[in-house]
């Protein structure tokens, strides 16, 4: 046994070898990291332990170590964090879908701006950002309008289960137990998305297996049940997309009737048949089998058709505190010309419209400037042009002058940032204005760090659209030096 001398918060720190791989004793957790772990240091090194708070004083088995950072699960909590709350889902914290909910809302909030601030201190290299206290959410249960569950052969198992080396029922339909791809947890209740999703999914989930319709089978490639995609918008509208493997026509019909049957209040009900390796199905038809090819968002007065395949802001309420953030921090005064980088199906361009004289919005995929354009004709938006193609080459200086230099741009781009060819090209448009939309702070920050030579950091909004987790928004405005 070793024994380390008392840290100046008076806990005695040992460290000691069993059988197997070695415990760490009364280690106090400093701070919330991202993902489900918490942040403590023993030793000189830095241990990240996952489903703990901030304040728990904790036992940790060392699972392994790397560059200096070490990895350990709890074993024991000796003294638990004032600012633990009980968690509400009874998959808690085996399904990773809600990493935080034994931390109270606060917390989450406050960690938030922590992390945004300091991403922003370590890649944007700036000692004391503008940020703002992080933007909760309301609700904070029930927000998602669209969830995605895998169908599976192989339920995942808890140590009870396997260690009492009796048979299970093995079907599954749920989401993926982390780090395991074909292993699911089976789902009795979720509290990501309000009614009728629960009511959805449990009466499908018990259908298929009374009428002996197989689930996917994900390392074999077998099976007829693959994927189910449920959304349900604030204007109450409900999409139900059943995604089908290798499943016999009568099958689907058997399903799809089912569906009908049971839940008439359904806007729209569609199938996608998919024999591919992954479960993707951007190029793969979709076939509606009831009412409508679309469902319908509406926030602040503007409406959007949302098909199968189109990209809408997860969190509904939240969506409209980011395009009413955007808003704010764009000023506009009528006059501007405004860019809007990967623009999607055009949610921000139109909100931005009626402020601007005119709103240019720019996006790879074809199929969401369709969706843009057709989306303008139904809010009768005539101010808004919208153009397909990938965004290094569109913005060349050609582009620049058929269709003038913008006073503010607004970009959000996926997660990975920007390419740096289009931050060159940002350089040489030099608009008044940029605001960044970012669900990756850490790629955000080394974009703004690349923009520094022109445009300093004005503010910084972190926007929580997925509460107790450690996901977080950021709006940025840039601001021409």
């Amino acid at each position: 046994m070793r024994i380390f001398e008392p840290s100046k918060q008076q806990h005695s720190i040992r460290m000691k070898k069993n059988y197997q791989k070695p415990i760490l004793y009364h280690i106090p957790i400093e701070t919330l990291g991202e993902g489900n772990y918490g942040i403590a240091h023993a030793e000189g090194k830095k241990i990240i332990v996952d489903n703990v708070a901030p304040g728990d004083v904790v036992d940790i088995q060392i699972l392994k170590k790397k560059h200096g950072i070490v990895t350990g699960m709890p074993l024991k909590i000796h003294e638990e964090s004032p600012l633990r709350t009980p968690p509400f889902c009874s998959h808690f914290p085996v399904c990773g879908g809600c990493q935080w909910q034994h931390i109270n809302y606060d917390t989450q909030l406050a960690t938030k701006e922590k992390l945004v601030k300091e991403k922003l201190i370590t890649f944007a290299h700036m000692p004391d950002p503008p940020i703002r206290p992080t933007l909760g959410a309301d609700p904070t249960q029930y927000y998602r309008n669209k969830l995605e569950y895998t169908f599976s052969t192989r339920r995942w198992l808890t140590p009870e289960e396997v260690a009492s080396q009796q048979l299970f029922d093995q079907p599954a339909l749920g989401f993926h137990k982390k780090g395991y791809f074909d292993k699911v947890i089976n789902i009795q209740h979720c509290y990501l998305q309000e009614d009728p999703s629960n009511a959805i999914r449990m009466a499908i989930d018990q259908f298929a297996r009374e009428n002996d319709i197989t689930f996917y089978d994900v390392r074999n490639h077998t099976g007829a049940l693959r994927n189910l995609i449920i959304r349900t918008f604030s204007t109450k509208e409900v999409m139900v997309i059943v995604q089908f493997g290798y499943a016999q026509e009568g099958e689907i019909t058997q399903l799809m009737a089912f569906i009908k049957a049971q839940f008439p209040c359904l806007t729209s009900l569609q199938y996608v048949v998919n024999t591919k390796l992954n479960e993707t199905f951007h190029d793969l038809p979709v076939h509606c089998y009831a009412g409508k090819p679309f469902i319908t968002e509406e926030i602040d007065g503007l409406r959007w058709q949302i098909g199968p395949k189109s990209f809408f802001q997860t969190n509904s309420m939240q969506a409209k505190v980011l395009y009413r953030t955007v808003a704010q921090l764009a000023d506009l005064q009528g006059d501007e010309l405004v860019w809007d980088l990967y623009t999607g199906v055009g949610t921000i361009a139109h909100y931005l419209a009626k402020h601007a004289n005119h709103v240019i919005g720019i996006e790879l995929v074809e199929n969401a400037i369709a969706d843009a354009k057709e989306n303008a004709l139904l809010n009768n938006i005539h101010n808004v042009s919208f153009y397909a193609g990938d965004m290094k080459d569109t913005l060349q200086q050609p582009y620049v002058r058929d269709h003038g230099a913008p006073q503010l741009i607004v970009a959000d781009p996926p997660r990975a940032g920007m390419h740096p060819d289009v931050i060159q090209q940002l350089l040489e448009v030099a608009a008044e204005r940029i605001i960044y939309v970012s669900c990756n702070p850490t790629t955000q920050a080394k974009d703004i760090s690349l923009l520094a030579s022109k445009y300093a950091l004005q503010a910084a909004q972190p926007i929580d659209m997925f509460p107790h987790t450690s996901h977080v928004e950021n709006v940025a405005l840039l601001v021409k030096r």
